[in-house]
């Protein structure tokens, strides 16, 4: 091993780095100690490459920094521990800083790619959403046409019925087609219930009072039941689920037809 091949050869580079053998690397550090302008060639060597892994170091996340450091630090005593055993003169803390920043930069991509790829699928998980939610709002507004044409039919007559002293705020509109017997129901007026009790549909038919329906609160317009010879429309409150027979007394609502 001569001059000539330690400065050509990359082997300062490899001394530099830890890489060459112990044999090797006493054979550099002897004619380093007897070769001045060899040495000083090597020193500018050393400084290019602490400037150029500080120079391209990428500033990760503090808390990111602050614990590759400590690893840092570990490794760089491990390393001076070990050169001293050896007793050569690696420059082991200048590598152990460039393989920690190295370490460091890696870290801060992968950390980066992962929080790319989270929101990638945060705005996938959205954008279907948004689609869902498209696709029921247009089946609302499909319904909402298709019901509106329905109760503007020529054939439908619309029955309003108002509140009496029982719910005198509530009002329902009915919707009645006897050429196509039907009957719809538009029941948002009504006053809110409690949870134990409904709204329910009856038609008298010579004075008899013939079920029609619960009434749902949860729908603008409800299919009822359409009662031929029908004589009036009548609303009463009945008990969750709906009655057999009207509660008389608590009759809110009645229009004749």
């Amino acid at each position: 091993m001569d001059r000539k091949s330690i400065k050509e050869d990359g082997i300062l580079e490899q001394y530099l780095l830890g890489e060459l053998s112990e044999k090797e690397a006493m054979e550099v550090t002897a004619i380093l100690d007897e070769d001045a302008a060899l040495r000083a060639y090597f020193e500018n060597l050393e400084a290019d490459f602490e400037h150029l892994a500080f120079e391209n170091a990428i500033e990760p996340d503090a808390a990111v920094k602050t614990k590759l450091l400590k690893v840092a630090t570990t490794a760089e005593q491990a390393t001076i521990s070990l050169a001293t055993k050896k007793k050569s003169s690696f420059n082991f803390p200048i590598a152990a800083s460039i393989a920690a920043c190295l370490l460091l930069s890696s870290i801060w991509l992968y950390t980066n790619w992962k929080n790319a790829e989270t929101n990638v699928d945060s705005l996938q998980n959205k954008t279907s959403d948004l689609e869902q939610r498209i696709e029921r709002l247009e089946g609302d507004l499909a319904g909402t046409k298709k019901q509106f044409q329905e109760i503007n039919q020529p054939s439908m007559t619309k029955l309003v019925l108002k509140g009496n002293a029982v719910s005198p705020n509530s009002v329902a509109v009915a919707y009645v087609d006897h050429t196509a017997k039907r009957v719809l129901l538009d029941p948002q007026g009504l006053s809110q219930l409690d949870q134990d009790h409904d709204y329910q549909l009856w038609a008298d038919v010579e004075g008899e009072m013939i079920n029609m329906g619960v009434i749902s609160s949860e729908d603008a317009l409800i299919a009822m039941t359409y009662i031929e010879h029908a004589e009036s429309l009548n609303i009463t409150i009945e008990p969750k689920g709906g009655n057999d027979h009207p509660t008389v007394e608590r009759l809110i609502s009645n229009v004749y037809l």
